[in-house]
């Protein structure tokens, strides 16, 4: 009888730790999400919020943080304007070429474009074959052409993201030992980089699919 008793307050245990587990898969994204989000929003909010407090004399949670996103779309709509759009050219020229600032403005211009501008350079996912013959790592192919470095046509230049981090590396190889991946988006590709491979992207693909069968 004790023994019995003894093994079912074991199982317990064990069933109490993995509750406790699964709790923590559910609960630790989307704690870390929302605490990422309200950081970001505490932070542009911050920007703006005692200018507004000095001229309203109110403190309004929020208010900077619409004003700065609302800038920042009329910014872009400004731009697509031919006359603005010119003007925004000219001060941008002008960015590039005022020594230090330079370096500053166009190495941070040119990292926005690849991920969301009209020169994206994440957008063609491949495998490159760097330290073995048989190991393969996924990167991005971001320029095809290295006869500036002289270094003939036949070399390409490979992004290589790092797990759990926002570094990376790049890495110069022939065409032959890069191969383009076709099955997956360069965003799934991404995905799976830098999350060590722990992505089911099958299961990922199949949740728009389960979507669309409830609707």
């Amino acid at each position: 009888m004790s023994n019995k008793l003894k093994k079912s307050r074991i199982l317990t245990a064990k069933e109490l730790f993995r509750y406790f587990i699964q709790g923590i898969i559910i609960l630790a994204p989307i704690g870390i999400t929302g605490y990422v989000l309200y950081w970001l929003f505490e932070k542009v909010d911050g920007i703006l919020r005692p200018a507004v407090y000095a001229i309203t004399n109110v403190n309004i949670p929020g208010l900077g943080f619409v004003i700065i996103l609302l800038f920042v779309v009329l910014v872009g709509w400004i731009s697509s304007n031919f006359l603005m759009g010119s003007a925004i050219n000219f001060f941008d020229q002008w960015m590039e070429r005022t020594p230090v600032i330079k370096f500053i403005y166009s190495s941070t211009k040119d990292f926005f474009e690849a991920f969301a501008g009209d020169k994206k350079r994440f957008s063609k996912s491949v495998l490159a074959n760097i330290f073995s013959e048989d190991v393969w790592i996924i990167g991005f192919l971001t320029d095809e052409e290295m006869e500036k470095f002289e270094m003939g046509a036949d070399k390409v230049a490979v992004y290589v993201p790092q797990a759990y981090n926002f570094a990376g590396q790049l890495y110069i190889l022939p065409k032959d030992r890069v191969r383009k991946i076709e099955g997956i988006t360069s965003g799934e590709a991404m995905k799976y980089a830098v999350t060590g491979g722990v992505v089911d992207l099958d299961e990922e693909k199949a949740k728009p699919e389960l979507q669309s069968h409830n609707n």
